[in-house]
């Protein structure tokens, strides 16, 4: 397994470690929670890097980058969720967009052709990853409502972005992929 691949799975890894850290009760682990979030989002922007500077581009990576980092940010997503933090519409426009894209990528396939990752899906990678980080900064144990009226509009300000970059790439997605879907047969 090279460099990028273990990378990858490091973030797998960290995943169940975040989700422990982020329920033990204890003070500032909402801090460690963020740390372990923030070095799980490194990995993926350093595992594409090296894979493609290095020339280690793997199907086993094609495959479980994008899966890893679905994973992290949907296990984030419903931390806050649960929490009163993020809205469910909000998480379904996320959930909806990743299942619709790999759907379209499997069709796709079966058709012989790859549809790789565009700027608007990276852009939304790193918007959401960066979100998610702030979004840690300010977890308050009475919830959200205890929140200084600041820290509740940058929550909003967050999702808002969140909710519309994803929805940006997915319709971006489909509209340059559109003939993979073979409407008129």
């Amino acid at each position: 397994m090279n460099l990028p691949n273990k990378l990858t799975m490091m973030r797998v890894i960290l995943i169940p470690v975040y989700l422990v850290l982020w329920h033990l009760e204890f003070p500032g682990n909402n801090y460690a929670a963020l740390a372990v979030f923030i070095v799980a989002s490194l990995t993926d922007f350093l595992d594409g890097y090296i894979a493609r500077k290095h020339n280690l581009v793997t199907d086993f990576g094609k495959f479980m980058d994008p899966l890893a980092d679905k994973m992290l940010v949907l296990t984030a997503m419903t931390c806050f969720c649960a929490m009163g933090r993020f809205p469910d519409w909000a998480l379904v426009i996320v959930m909806a967009r990743e299942f619709a894209v790999s759907g379209l990528r499997l069709v796709a396939v079966d058709n012989g052709r790859v549809i790789a990752a565009g700027w608007s899906g990276k852009v939304k990678t790193f918007s959401t990853m960066v979100c998610l980080a702030l979004m840690h900064l300010w977890v308050m144990p009475e919830g959200l409502y205890s929140a200084p009226d600041y820290l509740r509009y940058l929550d909003w300000v967050c999702i808002i972005i969140i909710a519309a970059t994803t929805l940006y790439s997915g319709v971006e997605y489909f509209v340059k992929n559109k003939d993979v879907l073979n409407w008129n047969k």
